[in-house]
């Protein structure tokens, strides 16, 4: 069985470690556009659900070295004075941690695992899709290299989409697409050295998406001896009337265009715009997504990770929807040897309504209303929540984060595994 998997991001990454495992044998080639792999971008999160799958896929010592084991996520009013708290990974009773990690050192990691098991030339680097067409049971993918060089063409039984918001292969099944959608609001992201805050392990976020928000959250244990950690941020401005320039993660962000929205906010002991100022790099994005998808793939083609499901991150779950994806459909194929196409049918049934939910989920920005109420209440700040909100008004906080997340720990405890024995 020949696979090829186009994108080494953590969805492809993932998808090649997870085929590998399920299917012995299996020649997995994975390119990329890029010219060398390198520990780029800032902070992601990995919820239980992803943690359970990496660590089933031998990686558990790796990501327990380099990450934070999410405790707690508290949100705030822009005073620092508490809304809501609500524990994480082992603490919320998951039998696996939540993760918060450099996006870079996750893909650095995936991608040693992948060269060591399935060999040093499995991933291929400035390498690009052209074009692809089926003949058959066979798929037949023109690729180039980064100097528009032809490479020629490879023969494979299947060809996984892993390239991300801006997919090749998901041009190709779905050529009338168009442009990614908008939400309006723009983001700022950072990376930077500092002191642990509130133990180490929690995540903060004050503000909504209808004005202005900051997230902010370590991903990395205390380094050396100052025990300074990695502190990872996330400004969002609804900039509404302007005009949002094509999606790049690496484009460099102005300061001085997001400070202002953020003066004198402060968060358990944070000084918010002290924090931005410090970073080194600051990198600015549009908060973009795409219409869920009538189908994935065709024949022997299907996508993965945000080529499949671009979405909001408003509930940290994206890269954590990617490897759920990498894991059902290695082991949907091999549950159907025999007709890869079938494998590839059944993935996407079980896969496209569950992610286009979560999608669906994330445009609603669900605890936007509840949030704004607290600062048409109490512009000035309040001293306890239960002086601004009702108890329902508490629930309804709750309930949209259950809605973001897939946040059901009795469930995912009680599922079977996905590895292939």
């Amino acid at each position: 069985m020949r696979i090829l998997i186009v994108g080494a991001g953590i969805g492809g990454l993932s998808t090649a470690l997870s085929l590998h495992a399920a299917w012995v044998g299996a020649d997995i080639r994975v390119i990329d556009s890029v010219s060398e792999l390198r520990p780029l971008g800032v902070g992601i999160n990995l919820l239980p659900h992803a943690t359970r799958e990496l660590i089933e896929l031998g990686l558990g010592p790796e990501l327990a070295r380099m990450a934070v084991p999410t405790a707690e996520v508290i949100v705030m009013d822009r005073f620092g004075n508490r809304i809501w708290s609500e524990a994480r990974g082992r603490g919320a009773g998951y039998n696996w941690p939540q993760y918060s990690v450099h996006r870079g050192e996750l893909q650095t990691m995936l991608a040693e695992a992948v060269r060591d098991r399935l060999g040093a030339g499995s991933v291929q680097t400035s390498t690009s899709l052209a074009e692809l067409r089926q003949n058959g049971d066979r798929v037949l993918s023109r690729l180039v290299g980064r100097d528009g060089r032809d490479m020629g063409t490879v023969e494979s039984d299947i060809v996984i989409g892993a390239d991300g918001l801006h997919s090749t292969v998901r041009a190709q099944l779905h050529p009338e697409e168009g442009a990614a959608r908008w939400s309006g609001v723009m983001m700022w992201r950072g990376c930077v050295e500092g002191e642990a805050f509130l133990g180490g392990k929690t995540m903060m976020w004050a503000g909504s998406n209808r004005a202005a928000k900051f997230v902010v959250y370590p991903v990395s244990p205390p380094r050396g001896e100052s025990g300074r950690v990695l502190i990872n941020w996330v400004a969002e401005v609804r900039v509404d009337d302007a005009a949002a320039q094509p999606p790049d993660w690496n484009r460099a962000g102005d300061l001085a265009d997001v400070l202002p929205h953020f003066e004198g906010w402060t968060m358990a002991g944070v000084d918010v715009c002290g924090l931005m100022a410090a970073t080194p790099k600051v990198l600015e994005y549009p908060m973009v997504d795409r219409d869920p998808l009538p189908f994935w793939g065709r024949g022997r083609v299907t996508l993965v990770g945000d080529a499949a499901h671009p979405m909001y991150p408003i509930g940290s779950n994206g890269g954590s929807q990617a490897i759920l994806d990498a894991r059902h459909l290695a082991h949907l194929l091999a549950q159907h040897e025999g007709d890869p196409g079938a494998g590839l049918a059944a993935y996407e049934e079980v896969r496209r309504p569950a992610t286009a939910a979560v999608v669906a989920a994330n445009r609603r920005f669900p605890m936007d209303r509840i949030l704004n109420v607290v600062a048409e209440r109490a512009p000035e700040g309040f001293g306890e929540i239960g002086e601004v909100l009702s108890e329902a008004e508490i629930k309804e906080i709750d309930e949209a984060f259950r809605s973001t997340t897939g946040f059901d720990a009795d469930a995912l405890n009680a599922r079977a595994s996905l590895s292939v024995r």
